[in-house]
């Protein structure tokens, strides 16, 4: 392989000479036959035309030299011309000899004319032939370069459909992590409080209470989390439909506080939300899953015997509510990030999907939620919702 590689670049430049020969005799030979032609059609009208006009024919094959054999064409058929003019029209005739001065300055005249006109032929030519080749080269890298392109681009995109692909895998995996984390713990607890109270522990009736209550928890713990799940598809579907209504959200988050009430076993709620908060344009199931996402977040990471605070306050057509606790806080370069799927925070147990799904549910009622450093400590959650017109 090597070796015929070795060989084509040895005859590369051959080709081009031999091609150059070629050319050199070519023009030769037309330039030679053009002069005898001349001649010949010529002679038998020299007495009848001055000796001018077979000198400006004669330099016509000169030209046909040149552009069809180069420069060194064009000055021997320059020669054989100025031979032909000197032999066949300048007396006496069929000799090489000159008879006054008049006709050897207009041979040699002849010949410089001929020789300057076919060098000047010669170089336009091959300026023209060497544009010619210049586009021809131009055009084939530009038809290279958009096959390149487009091999780019058709590579380009391949490596964008593997990068979502990839992307998707990883959201799947995290899914699939999320789920057997999150599914495990709940159902856990609900298998060991039925088998204890399915045997002979013989509870009493304030246990057997308790127990039951324990149970319900954490069933509507992994109510929570299939509707987070149901929601994430849905967001990702693009079928996150609000069906706005007038909505109290003093109501609301009483609501709220009471069945997440266990939650909240080791900490203390606070709630402050003036009497006057005005009502939302809102759906109350979504932002239902908004609170409760919100405040599951903030008694999984708030201390034990600490406070978490929920606060709300009209602000320029919108109500602002917040949601504090005085945990560990969201370090500065995690406060985007964890709004994204399956994205957890540090030290963060949960699936990852909540606080995403808070996001696109504000986002679709035209508000806005963000993370700042509370003060003391602490992250503080705050997202904005349209108050109610009319």
């Amino acid at each position: 392989m090597a070796q015929g590689a070795g060989r084509a670049r040895k005859d590369s430049p051959v080709r081009p000479l031999a091609h150059r020969q070629a050319t050199f005799g070519v023009g030769l030979l037309l330039g030679v036959g053009l002069t005898a032609l001349v001649t010949t059609s010529l002679v038998p009208f020299r007495s009848r035309t001055s000796p001018a006009t077979p000198a400006l024919i004669l330099v016509l094959p000169v030209v046909a030299g040149a552009v069809f054999g180069g420069r060194r064409a064009a000055l021997l058929t320059a020669a054989v011309a100025a031979l032909a003019y000197d032999v066949a029209f300048i007396r006496p005739y069929w000799t090489v000899k000159v008879a006054i001065v008049e006709d050897g300055v207009a041979l040699g005249v002849f010949l410089a004319v001929a020789s300057v006109v076919g060098t000047l032929v010669a170089h336009e030519e091959a300026r023209r032939r060497t544009v010619i080749q210049a586009t021809a080269e131009i055009s084939t890298l530009h038809d290279r370069y958009e096959a390149v392109e487009a091999e780019r681009e058709r590579l380009a995109e391949e490596t964008n459909r593997l990068a979502v692909l990839e992307q998707v895998d990883q959201q799947r995996s995290a899914l699939l992590r999320s789920v057997s984390h999150d599914l495990r713990t709940p159902l856990a607890t609900i298998r060991a409080v039925t088998s204890d109270l399915g045997g002979d522990a013989g509870y009493d009736e304030a246990t057997k209470q308790e127990l039951l209550a324990l149970v319900g928890d954490e069933a509507e713990r992994l109510d929570r989390i299939v509707a987070n799940l149901l929601d994430l598809s849905r967001i990702e579907a693009g079928a996150l439909r609000p069906e706005l209504q007038a909505v109290a959200l003093d109501e609301l988050v009483a609501h709220r506080v009471r069945r997440l009430a266990r939650l909240f076993r080791q900490v203390r709620v606070q709630v402050d939300l003036p009497a006057d908060l005005p009502l939302v344009d809102a759906d109350y199931t979504q932002i239902d899953q908004v609170v409760t996402n919100l405040l599951e977040n903030a008694a999984r990471h708030a201390p034990p015997r600490s406070t978490v605070r929920i606060g709300g306050r009209a602000r320029g057509g919108m109500v602002e509510m917040t949601v504090t606790d005085e945990g560990v806080g969201v370090p500065r370069f995690e406060r985007e990030r964890i709004f994204e799927p399956f994205r957890r925070g540090e030290g963060s147990s949960s699936s990852g999907v909540g606080l995403a799904i808070c996001r696109a549910i504000v986002e679709a009622h035209g508000g806005a939620i963000d993370v700042e450093l509370a003060p003391g400590g602490g992250a503080r959650f705050k997202f904005t919702l349209p108050v109610r017109r009319g």
